[in-house]
Formats: C-alpha cells, sequence, structure tokens
C-alpha cells in the first residue's frame, strides 16, 4: 500500500491489504468501511476535483503536493493541503496495521534506533501514548525520522502531514472521531490501546 504515497493524479483509494472485518475484535468491521470507503475516499474525490483544473499540478506526487504547498496557486492552497494530506494520511495508517497473527515488533534498524531514543519498544509505546495526549480534537500522532535519521514522536492537527516540516513519516495515529467512535465512543484510550495491538512494523 506504501507505494500509493507517490501516485498523481488522478488519484485512488487503494483497496484495504487485508479484509474488512480482518482487525476484529480490536478495530470493528464497520469503522474499517466507513473509514476507508467513506472517509479517505472523499479526501481522494476532492483532491481530484481540485487538481483536475489545474495541468501544471497533475504530474505531482502526493508528497510533492504536501512538501510544496506554499508554491501552490493561493486559492486551492488550503484545500490541497488539507485533502492531499487526508489521503496521504490515511492511506499510511491503514497500511501500518494487520489482522491478529500477523502483526510484529519493530526490528533490525528501526529497533536500534528506538533503543538508542526511547529506551526500546515499551518506551516508544510510553512516550507515543504521551504524545496523543496533548492533540485535542481532531489530528495524527506520528513517528517521523527527522532530518539527521533520527526518531521523533509529532502530532499534527487535523490532516496536517509531517512532510511540510521536513520530517519522514513512519507511523500514523489517527485521532478523528471517526476512526474510533462507533467502537469505543468517548474512550480514546481503549482505541488507543487496540491500535497498538494491531500495529505492524
Amino acid at each position: 500500500m506504501e507505494e500509493n504515497l507517490n501516485q498523481r493524479y488522478p488519484f485512488i483509494n487503494p483497496p484495504l491489504p487485508y479484509a474488512y472485518d480482518a482487525l476484529e475484535p480490536l478495530i470493528d468491521e464497520e469503522t474499517m468501511r466507513l473509514h476507508h470507503d467513506a472517509h479517505l475516499q472523499t479526501y481522494v474525490d476532492n483532491l481530484n476535483d481540485l487538481i483536475s483544473g489545474y495541468p501544471d499540478l497533475q504530474n505531482w506526487t502526493l508528497d510533492q503536493l504536501i512538501i510544496g504547498n506554499d508554491r501552490l496557486p493561493w486559492e486551492i492552497r488550503d484545500a490541497v493541503r488539507n485533502n492531499a494530506g487526508g489521503v496521504y494520511n490515511h492511506i499510511l495508517y491503514f497500511s501500518r496495521l494487520a489482522p491478529a497473527g500477523e502483526t510484529n515488533l519493530p526490528s533490525g534498524e528501526l529497533l536500534s534506533l528506538m533503543e538508542q531514543r526511547f529506551g526500546g519498544f515499551s518506551g516508544f509505546r510510553e512516550e507515543f501514548k504521551n504524545a496523543v495526549g496533548t492533540v485535542f480534537g481532531s489530528g495524527y500522532t506520528w513517528l517521523v525520522l527527522d532530518r539527521n535519521g533520527q526518531l521523533q514522536i509529532v502530532t499534527t492537527a487535523n490532516q496536517d502531514n509531517p512532510l511540510a516540516s521536513c520530517f519522514f513519516p513512519l507511523i500514523a495515529l489517527d485521532l478523528w472521531e471517526h476512526a474510533y467512535y462507533l467502537k469505543h465512543h468517548n474512550k480514546r484510550a481503549d482505541y488507543i490501546d487496540n491500535w497498538f495491538s494491531s500495529l505492524s512494523f
């Protein structure tokens, strides 16, 4: 699914790499269908509508639209930031989830970087959950690589993306209510625990 992060116009909503109910009971089928087929599809449709009238932008990749947002025509700049972010962020979010039995913990270079930065996976998990608590309303918490190749945890509002701040995203946790409210209602902490149990490196 990650190859779809570099797609160009017309943008597509790639199919999930697992069945809609594959993450049960941690993430429910109805949420996955609405999240992927309705929310992500809307961002894809909106982005295609925006870019359709600008032939010069039709060879730009998703990440170029995000990183180069300040070079876009002013009249579509905010809308492209929101919708290109919505497409990129969701594709990354879905690509890092896996059914029970197919998830895996970090290993190799990623584990080494986690040990250097957080003292290991448990330290990463604790710091990541602390960062989640700082997101008020809708947004994301991310694990990213900075310019020096070190791991950082950052948060963004709405559909903003850390690419715009020269970070390379590795993991995205969607904190919009549509990602969890059908199953967990206002219990965001339960959703986060279930997301960690579905996370695959």
